[in-house]
């Protein structure tokens, strides 16, 4: 009996980190729609704004704010409208968490 609850908690650990893993894999591929204007990894060219290892609050709240019209933009606040606030989220995550 041990041996099969050792066996069901690795299982249920196995499951859970893929499901991590997954989640991450998804967050990095819906960040890289963002490469063509913010640059790979968030490093942008000069003319358009860096968005690595920004503050995630002020990611979020930029994010936020094109979602809702409040910061007018020509594309920004199109784009921001087909995220979830979970994946808004998560994007403002990933890129606060990259190196400058």
């Amino acid at each position: 009996m041990k041996k099969f609850c050792c066996v069901m908690a690795g299982l249920a650990l196995a499951s859970l980190s893929s499901w991590a893993n997954a989640d991450a894999l998804q967050v990095r591929s819906m960040a890289a729609s963002c490469a063509a204007c913010h640059g790979t990894h968030g490093w942008a060219e000069k003319g358009m704004e860096s968005l690595a290892g920004k503050p995630k609050d002020d990611l979020l709240t930029k994010m936020q704010d094109f979602k809702s019209g409040k910061k007018p933009a020509t594309l920004m606040h199109q784009i921001a409208k087909g995220y979830s606030d979970t994946q808004i989220d998560q994007l403002a995550s990933y890129f606060s968490a990259l190196k400058k």
